[in-house]
């Protein structure tokens, strides 16, 4: 009985770590960590905090950078026209801008600059 219940202890604690919340990741001084904690994320991640659509707009500022920079053109993101006419509804502007301009300057810091 004891041996059944050690394996179904063991069971279940695999079973957590191999969870999405109970997951652990290899943390940058080779020690396990839970995942998320003190996890490095990528350069052209974005943060957390932004809504669906100013994700969105993050990600096509990341796009824009990268297509001024494999172009030669001067960073700058007043002259993208998905900053200037944003592919989305009118009320979801402001959110999209937002994120396109930090992601914008994210990947020009990250292209151009090395930062």
């Amino acid at each position: 009985m004891k041996r059944i219940a050690g394996m179904w202890m063991t069971a279940a604690l695999a079973a957590v770590v191999m969870s999405s919340q109970g997951a652990v990741a290899l943390g940058t001084s080779g020690s396990l960590l839970p995942a998320g904690y003190a996890q490095e994320r990528g350069w052209d991640a974005p943060p957390g905090e932004l809504d669906e659509i100013s994700r969105r707009g993050f990600h096509d500022g990341i796009e824009g950078a990268r297509k001024d920079f494999e172009n030669h053109r001067r960073p700058d993101v007043h002259n993208r026209d998905e900053f200037r006419h944003p592919p989305v509804h009118g009320r979801d502007r402001d959110a999209y801008r937002h994120g396109f301009e930090r992601g914008y300057q994210v990947g020009v810091d990250h292209l151009m600059h090395g930062r």
